[in-house]
């Protein structure tokens, strides 16, 4: 098996590309799709296993191997902070297919079609990505995404050098390659400055970045932990992000959830928003808001109350979309007006109700007259 130069840049850049993936994902950054994660993380594994079956010795497959190792990481290394929640639909036919392949390659001893069916769900793993870059590139603005498409581009170049190349060789690196590459486009070529994953925009490399906004936000520390401070200045009623997760019912939410621990979010009486694993999830509560939460045909948004200056904390109050009496989180919000506890909108002041309503900030199913249900 001879080592040539085409292989060594191949490895090179898809592993350059999962370590500056995981050093943005760290610094909250990016706000990866888990969907998609998931899926590669099964996928990758069982892609570099039949490909090595289907083509024994070809020094690619140990890119592929590489690259298997490195998605698990990342994977865990997100998962880790996120709960789980019902696969959806995509997500049940990708995992399906690897599963099936899986029986093709040991069973059936099918290995070639094996590789080949989880070369055809690659797209599908692709799909929450494209939905969620589309919906705000800003999600996936690492320069992670160049350097995953120029290392593709070697390993095809090494695939198809190979003597007697088929369609085994490389349809699994072109698929990918395009899939990567949708992705590169879709965020900006300037992404490909790898001080992005440190949160820096200086350097070489500045292609279309006149054209593309900076990461709104920072991620800080406080005497809470995490919290999201403004990395650009927001208008009044601006929108700041869009609250994303999927939806469960009231009946499927995990047992025993109250205070900080929770990351679920009332979007109707009987309907609650998961976690997602994106900068909406680290935004704390405050007693005295900047922002609230406005719920539109379009989405449930976090909107400013006035204008937010860089570099000042983003928080919202809690209250406003809690409708169980018995759900409570000590506060130290640290705001003068600090109620101590958080706890359903009717417990609130009558004349904070009356606040929040008028700023359009309540969860439609709590916007109503004010009750005076007073703390005891």
């Amino acid at each position: 098996m001879t080592v040539e130069p085409w292989f060594i840049a191949a490895m090179t850049l898809s592993l350059a590309g999962y370590g500056l993936y995981l050093a943005g994902l760290r610094r909250h950054l990016v706000e990866p799709s888990r969907a998609s994660w998931l899926i590669w993380a099964v996928a990758t594994g069982v892609e570099a296993a039949t490909y090595l079956a289907v083509n024994p010795g070809e020094v690619q497959g140990l890119v592929f191997a590489a690259s298997a190792i490195a998605c698990i990481l990342v994977t865990l290394a997100m998962w880790r902070r996120s709960r789980w929640t019902r696969p959806s639909s995509t997500e049940t036919i990708c995992m399906g297919a690897s599963l099936a392949a899986i029986v093709l390659w040991l069973p059936l001893k099918e290995t070639f079609w094996a590789h080949m069916l989880v070369v055809a769900a690659v797209p599908l793993g692709f799909w929450p990505t494209w939905l969620s870059v589309w919906e705000d590139r800003a999600r996936e603005r690492s320069p992670a995404w160049g350097l995953w498409t120029l290392g593709d581009l070697t390993t095809l170049i090494v695939a198809t050098r190979s003597p007697g190349s088929g369609v085994g060789e490389y349809a699994y690196v072109l698929v990918e390659l395009l899939c990567h590459a949708s992705v590169w486009f879709m965020v900006g070529l300037g992404t490909l400055n790898p001080l992005r994953s440190f949160g820096r925009r200086e350097g070489g490399l500045r292609v279309l970045d006149a054209y593309l906004p900076a990461n709104p936000f920072a991620i800080g520390e406080t005497h809470l932990g995490k919290a999201v401070f403004a990395a650009q200045g927001f208008a009044a009623d601006e929108r700041i992000v869009r609250f994303s997760g999927r939806t469960v019912p009231a009946s499927r939410l995990p047992r025993g959830l109250s205070g900080a621990a929770d990351r679920f979010l009332q979007i109707a009486r009987d309907r609650y928003m998961g976690p997602s694993g994106r900068i909406d999830d680290l935004i704390n509560h405050s007693c005295t808001p900047n922002a609230g939460l406005r719920f539109t045909a379009d989405g449930v948004f976090l909107c400013a109350l006035r204008p937010i200056p860089p570099g000042e904390e983003i928080a919202w109050d809690y209250s406003t979309t809690l409708a169980d009496p018995d759900w409570s989180m000590q506060c130290g919000c640290g705001s003068p007006q600090c109620r101590g506890v958080v706890r359903a909108f009717a417990l609130l002041p009558v004349e904070t109700q009356d606040r929040y309503c008028a700023l359009g900030i309540v969860a439609p199913y709590l916007d109503e007259p004010a009750v005076a249900v007073q703390a005891a």
